[in-house]
This record gives C-alpha cells, sequence and structure tokens, in this order.
C-alpha cells in the first residue's frame, strides 16, 4: 500500500514564520490603535498597557494578544475592558494592516514577567549567590587545574 504524502510528516513545532510576521504586524498596529485612541471605558481611560505578544492562528483569522498593564495594576479588569473593546479595536485594526482578513482579537494576561520577576528574586537569594560562585566541582574542577 503506497503511502500518502501526509504520512510520516511531522507536525510543525512552533509557529510558522508566516504565523510569526502577521502577529507582529498585528501587535505593532495595536500598539498605536491603543496609543492613539480615547476610550471612554474607565478601565481603559487612563491605563498604560504593554502588549508583549501577539500569536496567530495558522490560518491568520485569530490573535491571542498576551498584555499586562504597566505595573500589573488591576490587570483583571483591564483585560476584561480590552476583550470588550476587542470588536471596536479589531474595527481600528483592519486599516492599519495589509492582511487578507482582519483577526479576530482576544486578550489574555501575561504572566511572563511575573515569571521574571521570581526568577530576579531567586538570583538575589544569598544561598544561589553562594552556589552560583562556588567553584566547579568534580571533572571540571580536574579539566581546570589541567589547563593550569
Amino acid at each position: 500500500m503506497p503511502s500518502t504524502p501526509s504520512r510520516g510528516r511531522r507536525a510543525p513545532a512552533g509557529p510558522s514564520q508566516r504565523q510569526l510576521r502577521a502577529g507582529e504586524l498585528v501587535r505593532h498596529a495595536l500598539v498605536e490603535i491603543l496609543r492613539h485612541e480615547t476610550f471612554t471605558d474607565p478601565a481603559l481611560a487612563d491605563a498604560v498597557i504593554t502588549i508583549s505578544e501577539v500569536r496567530m492562528t495558522p490560518d491568520l483569522k485569530a490573535a491571542l494578544c498576551f498584555v499586562e498593564p504597566l505595573g500589573g495594576k488591576e490587570a483583571v479588569a483591564v483585560i476584561t475592558a480590552l476583550n470588550r473593546a476587542s470588536r471596536f479595536l479589531r474595527l481600528r485594526l483592519g486599516p492599519a494592516i495589509e492582511m487578507k482578513n482582519t483577526p479576530s482579537l482576544k486578550f489574555v494576561h501575561d504572566d511572563s514577567f511575573d515569571t521574571a520577576q521570581h526568577i530576579a528574586q531567586l538570583l538575589d537569594d544569598p544561598r544561589v549567590k553562594r552556589d552560583l560562585e562556588a567553584p566547579a566541582s568534580g571533572a571540571d574542577a580536574d579539566d581546570a587545574e589541567s589547563d593550569a
């Protein structure tokens, strides 16, 4: 029985270049829209929002936008307000990007900033600093001595 061309192919490990380019295009356009638009929603009126990443579906019809309000203040309220305003933002996005379809937008909290802060706190711990500054052990130490 002959194998079909689709057999044996593995799914791509990550997003395609096309998805990455479209995501960056959408991210830059959304940043400009949020910068220049005036919102009546109190959660968005004075909010300073960082859009750290936009992930596109393979068909480029939907965008998952990772956002973080400045200082992480009232993140839930801001993200809820952005999702309420997603149709409005999509209308503004269409003319700002050169894509066949304007993707639907979904906003989620970007917790990578919290993770980075937690890692920085761990690295500042005196016990961790001591371990990082400790001389190499085992084979690495023997190699270092033989190089001298």
